[in-house]
């Protein structure tokens, strides 16, 4: 459970997310999370090229205040999770020129330290990154590289030493502080991009000790995370309104779905941006039994409003956790345009994904060496932990255990700064 040896000088921890990211130092045996714009300390992992000024990048909130108030340029969000695919190789048009997806992660990155060592009052020279049990699920060699790329960049982003924890862990760390009895634990951290889970024994006569590799029993991890259940809400509810499912009129034939589910997915949006794109969707329009949804894809394209559609998504997933249904304003596409998302229905949607997670919970507690019943409680941490199925699918691993929470969205860096602070 400790980090890798080899950082020296100050040191922090850095959980870069797929939506969104945390950097903390400990400073007097404290760790303490660095606030990173107009005091917060939770930072949404976006970049926003701003063509209007030539080249102006912004990151975070104002990223996604420049986009959603239509300035000219291209946001990119969900960053980490090409870090486990092809497209990690590409480069993306900006303004008129090429620039390596590397490139703008590294930015990002580079950012993130900038605001820790002001926050630090001095330079940070090491860094503990968190990285998901999985970048890649089946394929070892695609997961190595996965994390090189990652390391690269760090050090491209000016961190001279760079080790790796396993984010579940860091997230044990952080939760140990608050145990007041030694326990077999399950970390659940159910992120944007990946789940990961680790069958953890912590205790307040452990916590101090540097070396925690003997309390780990198990990790585990599956490429599932919040922007997979975005996806499966936005091709359920919204995507339909667009024409997907559609026929056309010659042959009785579907609408090709491809280009919908390359819209529905953050990391790949910006790819459907193509002029082809535009000119077979216009083609597609006269060849539709229900041009009208038809056109609204093709609106979408010509104004370049995929992200603004899958932040609307997002929100109504996120308002799905407290409600059993509500609405998807679409005027931005269409005068009075909404659809409904309804509890029962999303859920349906992402039972595929809640099974591979229900599966993953209890393939850790089986690789411990366990029955669900030794585990007695649960610890879920990630934005996409508060999704009611999410929960109950994770719960229904170790049925008998306690659920518990907290600093959902920074309980890993903060980990990951506890975990610098005992080196």
């Amino acid at each position: 459970m400790s980090a890798s040896q080899g950082l020296f000088m100050i040191a922090c921890g850095l959980d870069f997310g797929t939506s969104n990211s945390a950097i903390g130092v400990t400073r007097t045996g404290v760790a303490e999370l660095a606030p990173l714009e107009a005091g917060n300390t939770l930072m949404p992992s976006a970049v926003f090229f701003d063509y209007e000024t030539r080249g102006r990048v912004l990151l975070g909130n104002a990223a996604i205040a420049a986009y959603v108030e239509q300035t000219e340029g291209r946001l990119m969000r969900a960053l980490k999770s090409i870090l486990g695919s092809p497209l990690i190789d590409e480069e993306t048009s900006l303004g008129g020129r090429k620039v390596p997806f590397t490139h703008v992660v590294e930015i990002f990155v580079r950012n993130l330290k900038e605001r820790a060592e002001e926050f630090a009052g001095r330079e940070i020279a090491s860094v503990l990154l968190g990285r998901p049990v999985r970048f890649v699920d089946d394929d070892d060699e695609a997961d190595a590289r996965a994390q090189s790329v990652l390391e690269r960049v760090a050090r491209q982003a000016g961190f001279r030493e760079v080790a790796f924890a396993y984010e579940p862990i860091a997230a044990a760390h952080h939760y140990e502080q608050t145990v007041r009895r030694e326990e077999l634990v399950l970390i659940a951290d159910i992120g944007g991009g990946t789940s990961d889970f680790s069958v953890v024994r912590v205790g307040p006569e452990r916590r101090g000790r540097a070396d925690r590799s003997g309390d780990v029993l198990a990790s585990t991890g599956v490429r599932v995370g919040g922007t997979d259940l975005d996806a499966s809400l936005s091709l359920a509810a919204v995507m339909p309104l667009l024409g997907l499912g559609t026929q056309l009129v010659e042959k009785n034939l579907p609408m090709p779905n491809a280009l919908y589910h390359q819209l529905a997915t953050w990391a790949t949006i910006n790819f459907a941006y193509t002029y082809r794109n535009e000119r077979e969707v216009a083609e597609l329009v006269a060849l539709a039994c229900e041009p009208e949804k038809v056109s609204r894809l093709l609106k979408l394209l010509h104004q370049g409003l995929g992200h603004r559609l899958a932040f609307t998504v997002e929100d109504a997933k996120i308002a799905l956790s407290a409600e059993e249904g509500v609405p998807i304003p679409l005027a931005f596409l269409e005068a009075g345009l909404s659809a409904v998302a309804t509890r029962r229905e999303f859920d349906h949607a992402i039972g595929t994904a809640t099974e591979r997670l229900h599966k993953a919970a209890g393939d850790c507690i089986a690789a411990a060496g366990l029955r669900p019943a030794a585990i007695e409680t649960i610890f879920l941490t990630g934005g996409s932990s508060r999704v009611p199925a999410v929960r109950t699918a994770v719960a229904g691993a170790a049925p008998s255990a306690r659920i518990a929470g907290g600093s959902d969205l920074l309980s890993v860096a903060l980990g990951l700064a506890q975990m610098v602070g005992l080196e």
